[in-house]
């Protein structure tokens, strides 16, 4: 699981809700979660806003 899908859970914030406070599209979200596809600078920065990362937001990519 990644670190991004794991502190999602942990905040009790769907895919769903993560794709609203991002603006990004929720397959967008389900296919980073899923590895299938990985998030371009702005959403790897609006994802760790949203979820209110304090490290480098790349470390949210990977295996948790």
């Amino acid at each position: 699981m990644l670190k991004m899908k794991e502190e999602r859970i942990n905040k009790g914030i769907t895919g769903a809700k993560l794709a609203r406070i991002t603006g990004l599209n929720p397959s967008t979200i389900s296919s980073i979660e899923t590895r299938h596809a990985f998030p371009y600078p702005k959403q790897a920065e609006s994802i760790a806003k949203a979820l209110k990362w304090q490290g480098d937001p790349a470390d949210l990519f990977k295996e948790a």
